[in-house]
C-alpha cells in the first residue's frame, strides 16, 4: 500500500485534494497565527543609520535618565500596615499606583493589589477601595453610606453575605493590617461619610 493509497483510505480525499486541504490550513494557520503577535515581534526593527557624536551622546543621556526613574510594578507587593485608621486607610484608594489597594472588612485590612482591574480607579468596585466595605458586601450595596464597619440591624442572611464575601477575600488577597477598636471605627466611619457628602454637594 503506497502513500496516496493510505491518504485516500484515511481521509477519503485524493491525494491532491488531500494536500489542497493540508496547504489551506497551513495558510489559516500561518494568517491566523499572526494576528495574535506583537508589532515589534512580527518584523525586525530596520538598523537606524549611525549618529553623528552629539547625537549619541544626547540619546545616551536620555536613555540614562529613563534608567533611573523606578521601576512601578503592576501591583506593590503586600507591605504589612498593623493598626490603620479609616482615614489612613482613604489614601490606599488605587489612585497612586505606587501605592496598595486596600480594603477593610470586619476590622481586617486586605491588599487587593492584584484585584485592581476590580478595585483600581477605573473598576467596577473601586468605590470599596480605601474603604470599609463590611456594610456595604453584607446588603450587596453600592451606596456611600453604607461604606462602613457598622452591622447593626442587619439580617442573618446579609450576615452570611458578608461571611461568603470575608471568605473570598481571605483565600484571595492578603491581610495586612487591621482597623483600631470598633467605638473609634464607628466615629471614624461617621467623619468619613461626612466627608464624602461635602465631596458630592461641591
Amino acid at each position: 500500500m503506497g502513500i496516496a493509497d493510505a491518504v485516500q483510505a484515511y481521509t477519503g480525499l485524493s491525494p491532491a485534494a488531500a494536500v489542497t486541504v493540508l496547504a489551506l490550513m497551513l495558510a489559516t494557520y500561518l494568517i491566523v497565527s499572526t494576528l495574535f503577535v506583537a508589532p515589534d515581534a512580527a518584523a525586525p526593527a530596520p538598523e537606524a543609520p549611525p549618529k553623528p557624536a552629539q547625537q549619541k551622546e544626547q540619546g545616551t543621556e536620555a536613555a540614562a535618565e529613563a534608567e533611573a526613574e523606578p521601576f512601578v510594578p503592576p501591583f506593590p507587593d503586600p507591605v504589612q500596615v498593623g493598626e490603620i485608621t479609616l482615614e489612613q486607610l482613604r489614601v490606599y484608594d488605587g489612585k497612586d499606583p505606587a501605592k496598595s489597594i486596600l480594603i477593610a472588612i470586619r476590622g481586617k485590612v486586605y491588599d487587593v493589589s492584584r484585584g485592581r482591574l476590580f478595585y483600581g480607579p477605573q473598576g467596577p468596585y473601586s468605590l470599596f477601595a480605601g474603604r470599609d466595605a463590611s456594610r456595604a458586601l453584607a446588603l450587596m450595596s453600592f451606596d456611600l453610606n453604607d461604606l462602613t464597619g457598622d452591622l447593626e440591624g442587619l439580617s442573618p442572611d446579609e450576615l452570611e453575605v458578608l461571611q461568603d464575601w470575608e471568605e473570598k477575600f481571605k483565600e484571595r488577597y492578603p491581610v495586612v493590617g487591621h482597623l483600631p477598636s470598633s467605638e473609634d471605627a464607628v466615629a471614624g466611619d461617621q467623619k468619613g461619610a461626612e466627608l464624602d457628602h461635602e465631596g458630592e454637594e461641591s
